[in-house]
């Protein structure tokens, strides 16, 4: 699955993150991953256990959370606490695949990362490069998406963000374990969530809507990991 999830964030909540971001102070983005992720990572990060990271964090989960769109295709179980990076200066992050399982930084607490998620904090003419570069089992695809918005795509994709040559590309980044371990499975009740909620604004809620939730309740009571 890969989806694009509009409006995550209002103009006047992105212009606020980004004032705070813009005046922090941001480490080498290497320490947040494993042996091969350091071979290709060239960026910059909030530290793990930023006081303002966690407090932005929080901002981003909530709107997130609130989102109709995001709930149906991720079926969140668990997020880890979104993270904040930047780009300038030919910087970028080549070719690499997320770690199965991350712990939350400052806990005990480990989680299957089944969804990467990227929240884009730049508008797309504020700088050249910087495209996330995402490869799947359809394909390559190359996303840089309005700031405010989110890219939603399997933790199991291969994917790279290019160099950025003018400007700066701010993103928020982090990942969900979904009550739904199997993509496939998942596809399948988003679609059929979609299609109730178009069909119930349509013919109210009659007996063949209440039939199609029944069905979906119960995929997800079969599927689903509480």
């Amino acid at each position: 699955m890969m989806l694009h999830i509009p409006e995550v964030l209002t103009p006047s909540q992105v212009a606020r993150l980004r004032a705070r971001l813009d005046a922090a102070d941001w480490v080498d983005g290497r320490a947040t991953v494993g042996s091969q992720g350091a071979q290709v990572k060239q960026n910059r990060q909030l530290p793990e256990l930023s006081p303002l990271g966690r407090e932005l964090g929080e901002v981003v989960l909530t709107a997130l959370l609130a989102h109709p769109l995001f709930v149906s295709a991720a079926l969140p179980l668990r997020n880890v606490p979104p993270l904040f990076n930047r780009y300038e200066g030919g910087e970028h992050y080549g070719l690499h695949i997320d770690s199965a399982v991350r712990t939350v930084p400052g806990t005990n607490l480990r989680l299957r990362t089944d969804l990467s998620c990227t929240l884009f904090l730049s508008e797309p003419d504020d700088y050249d490069g910087g495209e996330l570069v995402v490869v799947d089992t359809y394909g390559t695809h190359e996303v840089k998406l309005p700031a405010g918005d989110l890219i939603l795509y399997s933790s199991s994709s291969l994917h790279r963000v290019e160099p950025v040559t003018r400007g700066v590309r701010v993103c928020s980044f982090f990942w969900t374990q979904s009550m739904v371990r199997d993509d496939g499975h998942r596809q399948l009740l988003f679609e059929l969530d979609q299609t109730i909620q178009k069909l119930r604004l349509r013919l109210g809620e009659c007996e063949e809507v209440l039939n199609l939730t029944g069905h979906y309740h119960n995929l997800l009571r079969q599927w689903g990991e509480v």
